[in-house]
């Protein structure tokens, strides 16, 4: 494999922390997160909230 030196190539990223909607504990809290699709969105989760959706 060969790379141009000549040509830039611009790499962008974002991160948001991972959060429950309803309490905002995560993973540092100890609570698994998991996501769920809505027709507006999609929403994440803790553990304790998730199956009250």
């Amino acid at each position: 494999m060969l790379q141009d030196p000549k040509v830039h190539h611009e790499i962008q990223s974002s991160v948001s922390k991972i959060e429950c909607y309803v309490c905002g504990k995560g993973l540092s809290e100890g609570h698994s997160i998991s996501a769920k699709t809505f027709s507006n969105g999609t929403v994440l989760f803790c553990d304790v909230h998730y199956s009250m959706q």
